[in-house]
């Protein structure tokens, strides 16, 4: 199994995608999880949306809800001008990365088994169809 930003791969081409729901209003997932990554890597919410392929709003309005949703703000922004702005992943931020990654790692070692036995299941599409 090894990890990347898509989430943990189990040995194949299986990703597993883990998405956490705390209540009704609170979600971590692999999108934001992947938001949270690119945003230090890139230190702005626009280039980490850039790279992700998102829209600026939409990756501003997760890092709203992300931030809304925790006690302490995930990402801390500071504006634009002529000094320009930036965005940054908070140790709060870094710490709530690192428990969802390694808890998608738990999850890929610990059911290994019953994901391949799920693809034993699976039709035969290797030759694309």
């Amino acid at each position: 199994m090894t990890a990347g930003p898509k989430g943990p791969h189990t040995g194949s081409d299986t990703r597993l995608r883990l998405r956490l729901l705390f209540g009704a209003e609170a979600m971590l997932g692999p999108g934001k999880a992947d938001l949270l990554e690119a945003i230090s890597a890139e230190g702005s919410i626009s280039a980490a949306g850039r790279r992700m392929e998102m829209s600026y709003k939409r990756a501003w309005s997760l890092v709203d809800e992300m931030n809304a949703a925790f006690r302490n703000p995930l990402v801390l922004t500071s504006r634009g001008g002529a000094s320009g702005g930036g965005a940054e992943v908070t140790e709060a931020g870094r710490a709530v990365l690192a428990h969802y990654r390694a808890l998608e790692a738990v999850v890929a070692e610990a059911g290994a088994a019953e994901i391949e036995a799920i693809r034993s299941y699976l039709r035969d599409v290797s030759d694309g169809k």
